[in-house]
């Protein structure tokens, strides 16, 4: 049985068992939750751990890889930038876009307040700046107390800094550093592996007191929150279509059928890495250059994932939106740069690692309490099948349309048919 179904399973199984408890007897269904909720804290507060050191080492490889990418050549740099442009683009989007479909399609008022007495058992994390503050904060002047008091976007903007400097040194020294972070990466993996193991019980604890206090309001509202962060991911697919029209100079019904085979793939495997011989057959079909789509795709698979800011800026609104705190434009700011920057860095993780690592920094830098992802993370696979498929198209629209600026002359007459 796959980890993915466990936790499934447990989240289910809790829920249920925690509805017929306080069906059949409700005050002793309720006091049970006194020992349930800290074991399920306990488990959460495993995976919280690792989330400071984990994102600090991931943006400090990923920039290495990322500059060391760069100095390939003129192909590498233009698909690095059109890279880094979607992910900015696609995360504005999302904090546009999100808020207005909660406003209308909110989470009913029942569920909504039935999770939060669930849910909410401390006050929102972190430093939330207002506009004002927002640029006078954004700046850490002790990196220290930023990664103990949670601000995560002070600490991003130093790990970024930092992560530049390292790739501007002599090789010797750059390869110690960026091997020593790749070392601690390994290992923090290696410690939440061992975290999501224990990840059935620690949900079934969670999802109990859920399901205790809150009754089938609780699969009410699981549904609600895959829709929701379903429909940004889907944009997101949406949107790589035009951009491979319009950047790779093809009609809509050769991009269709040439990326299909590559979204049957990422469908099927969940799996970007999966599709990329896929991903690689359609480009050529597409008019790009074998040689071009076999740097292009690489890298894409390696350093960018066009869903993943988008998708978790809208499971931190998201959960705004379901415990009550306001988003402010200081807030939606630290939100936006927080999910835009550290991106990059946590692509390559599994999908259960990558929600956490990539969802926490987000929601906490927007001082939104993260105790519900505990319970989001067991439906992930669903949300988790928009975001593969997205990104499998959007790595062929960006790879066609670098490949239509940088080897126009070396497209074979042969498939040259597919641009318009």
């Amino acid at each position: 049985m796959s980890q993915a179904t466990r936790i499934l399973i447990a989240l289910v199984g809790g829920i249920a068992i925690g509805i017929l408890a306080a069906a059949l007897a409700p005050t002793q269904a309720i006091a049970v939750t006194a020992v349930t909720q800290p074991i399920g804290s306990a488990w959460l507060h495993g995976l919280q751990m690792v989330i400071v050191p984990l994102i600090v080492s991931l943006l400090v490889t990923g920039i290495g890889a990322t500059a060391e990418a760069a100095r390939a050549g003129r192909i590498t740099v233009r698909a690095l930038a059109m890279m880094v442009a979607i992910l900015w683009a696609v995360t504005i989007m999302s904090a546009l876009v999100t808020p207005l479909l909660l406003e209308a399609w909110p989470l009913p008022a029942g569920l909504a307040t039935a999770l939060r007495t669930a849910l909410t058992t401390s006050a929102p994390v972190g430093t939330v700046p207002g506009i004002g503050a927002f640029f006078d904060t954004i700046v850490p002047t002790n990196v220290v107390a930023a990664a103990a008091g949670d601000a995560f976007l002070p600490l991003t903007v130093f790990a970024l800094a930092f992560a530049f400097a390292v790739t501007q040194l002599p090789d010797a020294q750059r390869s110690i550093l960026t091997g020593f972070f790749q070392a601690v990466v390994d290992a923090l993996l290696i410690v939440i592996g061992w975290v999501l193991k224990l990840a059935p019980i620690g949900i079934f604890a969670l999802a109990y007191g859920v399901g205790a206090r809150t009754g089938t309001a609780a699969f009410g509202a699981l549904v609600h929150y895959i829709v929701c962060v379903s429909a940004i991911g889907v944009v997101v697919l949406i949107a790589a279509y035009p951009v491979g029209m319009i950047g790779g100079r093809v009609r809509f019904a050769a991009f269709a059928r040439a990326v299909s085979p590559a979204q049957a793939v990422a469908i099927s495997t969940q799996s970007s890495l999966a599709s990329l011989p896929a991903m690689l057959k359609g480009s050529v079909e597409l008019g790009a250059s074998p040689a071009t789509a076999g740097i292009v795709l690489p890298l894409a698979v390696a350093v960018f994932r066009a869903t993943s800011p988008a998708m978790n800026l809208a499971v931190a609104l998201y959960v705004a939106h379901l415990v009550g705190v306001p988003i402010g434009p200081g807030q939606l700011a630290a939100g936006i740069a927080t999910a835009a920057i550290t991106t990059m860095g946590s692509v390559s993780l599994p999908g259960t690692v990558s929600f956490i690592a990539s969802v926490a920094p987000v929601a906490i830098a927007m001082g939104v309490p993260i105790e519900a992802l505990g319970l989001f993370i067991a439906v992930e696979t669903v949300p988790d099948l928009f975001r593969t498929v997205g990104n499998v198209t959007m790595d062929t629209a960006v790879t066609i349309s670098v490949s239509a600026r940088s080897d126009a002359k070396e497209i074979p007459h042969e498939i040259s048919h597919a641009r318009p």
